[in-house]
């Protein structure tokens, strides 16, 4: 294999093919490649529109960069009237397939659901769309920020007084490709005990629905719906962000023994003592009083004066750390969460690693995230067997 190495996984021997763009789809056949599976990506001649979103290193998208490691990459038009004979090939090849276009976009390019299961009957189809397969949204477009505003998180987000508002990342989109890993991983272990393949449809608004935990059963069971609370905990207090005096700093004293423990810390025994605060709902209610105590201790204290007294009372706190903070940080270098690899043309990239760490069969980086097109000799030749005269035809007539 082109660029990679022998290294087994749990998902080694598991071929995947990865039709999909943006960042659910990928992430999901990523996921699969870091537990060892051998995913081909297709992609448009001259790459997929996340290859022309920046910010860019040497001309490549650091975008792109994010969801494509351990994969192999080869370019083809999948309007070309040669796709069709190929992409039948490729089908017949793969144990599982991932695609993220809108529903009934594949039935028109002739290789429908049905139409995988005649030509592969083990095969698994993982297919995600903003919507899902069913249901009378299910034509509709959408990009994370839709799926953030359809779910309810949107509305969940916010200052009280605000207006709602986005998360400050592609929640929507991440989550959703995890979820999807999930049902392939499950689709996969059926497959391997019946030999029969099925379709995994995955929705992202279904994805950020099912995440809206206390705030949706809350309107399930009770009718009623929790306020947009902003930093505050919707539930308990005190839970918030205060001002130490070089910046801020979260603190969670929540819980009953917490808000003992906090308060005792800060010399307010008269409080952790009160019997009005046995009760999560009374310390909601007094919210205001319990967290200008806090504020008024944390004023007076750097955060890492802070953090020397919190932590060995064993009470959650953080400083809002920014990006290039936690990025640097000891605790980000101890768990290996950023990897360096070597490009073969664009040199080291420092990447996110994987956030799942197992003992046994460890997540390693094997191959690079990958140019367009770069290994279309070994797919189409190696995995597809086609002869070099047939692979330079195909260049030739722009089909790859």
């Amino acid at each position: 294999m082109p660029g990679g190495d022998d290294t087994q996984g749990p998902l080694s021997g598991i071929r995947v093919l990865d039709l999909s763009r943006f960042i659910a789809g990928p992430l999901c056949a990523q996921i699969l490649g870091d537990f060892g599976a051998e995913v081909v990506k297709i992609e448009r001649p001259g790459g997929e529109d996340s290859r022309h979103h920046g910010p860019y290193h040497r001309g490549e998208s650091v975008y792109m960069m994010l969801y494509h490691r351990n994969k192999y990459d080869a370019t083809l038009d999948t309007r070309h009237p040669r796709a069709p004979a190929i992409l039948t090939r490729l089908i017949e090849w793969a144990d599982v397939v991932v695609e993220n276009f809108r529903p009934g976009t594949l039935e028109r390019m002739g290789i429908g659901w049905n139409r995988m299961r005649e030509l592969n009957p083990a095969i698994v189809l993982v297919s995600i769309s903003g919507f899902g397969q069913t249901g009378p949204d299910s034509s509709r477009a959408l990009f994370d920020a839709i799926s953030q505003a359809q779910s309810g998180l949107m509305s969940a987000t916010g200052d009280p007084d605000g207006a709602p508002t986005l998360t400050g990342t592609y929640i929507a989109d991440y989550t959703t490709g995890y979820v999807a890993a999930i049902g392939a991983l499950g689709a996969i272990l059926q497959r391997e005990r019946t030999g029969e393949g099925q379709l995994v449809d995955i929705a992202s608004v279904d994805s950020m629905f099912a995440t809206m935990g206390i705030r949706l059963i809350t309107q399930l069971m009770l009718g009623e719906e929790i306020p947009r609370s902003g930093s505050r905990d919707p539930l308990t207090a005190p839970v918030n962000l205060y001002q130490a005096a070089d910046g801020p700093i979260y603190i969670q004293a929540g819980t009953r023994t917490l808000f003992e423990t906090m308060f005792r810390l800060i010399d307010r025994d008269d409080l952790a003592e009160n019997p009005r605060y046995q009760r999560a709902e009374s310390r909601k209610a007094d919210q205001d009083l319990l967290e200008a105590a806090i504020g008024a201790w944390a004023a007076t204290r750097t955060r890492s004066e802070i953090a020397d007294e919190l932590r060995p009372a064993g009470i959650p706190y953080a400083p809002v750390a920014s990006i290039a903070e936690v990025a640097a940080s000891p605790q980000v270098a101890a768990r290996e969460m950023i990897a360096e690899v070597e490009h073969p043309t664009l040199g080291t990239l420092r990447l996110p690693a994987s956030p799942i760490k197992m003992s046994a069969t460890p997540i390693r980086v094997r191959k690079a995230p990958p140019l367009a097109g770069e290994d279309n000799d070994w797919v189409y030749g190696t995995v597809l067997g086609l002869s070099t005269q047939e692979i330079q035809r195909l260049r030739e007539e722009g089909a790859i």
